[in-house]
């Protein structure tokens, strides 16, 4: 994929995809993997094998990851290193988020 832009309402509108995923890649370059994310309902990801990072767009609730349960709102940025269990928990009908991949696979040190 080629495209320097993304818009919320653009990437939005892709949403579900052909098999009902609440995720579409917008942009990829190198490394770099920009997807949005909505989930419906419950959260089912599991680990991924990249470091990741989450910019939240709209809706309020609830991010588990690893050990630690914060509440999110629009506008915090979640960070989440490779191989960590993660999930949004009790979140709002309109969650949206830019979910960054941002490493090679296996994540970076610390």
């Amino acid at each position: 994929m080629t495209h320097r832009r993304a818009s919320l309402s653009e990437a939005l509108a892709r949403l579900p995809g052909a098999d009902g995923e609440r995720f579409a890649t917008v942009i990829e370059h190198g490394t770099l993997t920009v997807e949005i994310y909505a989930p419906r309902g419950t959260d089912p990801q599991k680990p991924h094998t990249r470091d990741e990072v989450y910019v939240v767009m709209s809706g309020t609730g609830w991010f588990v990851n690893g050990p630690d349960r914060d509440r999110f709102a629009p506008g915090d940025v979640l960070f989440v290193p490779a191989g960590v269990e993660h999930r949004f928990e009790e979140f709002t009908d309109d969650l949206a988020l830019w979910a960054m991949f941002c490493t090679p696979q296996g994540g970076s040190s610390p």
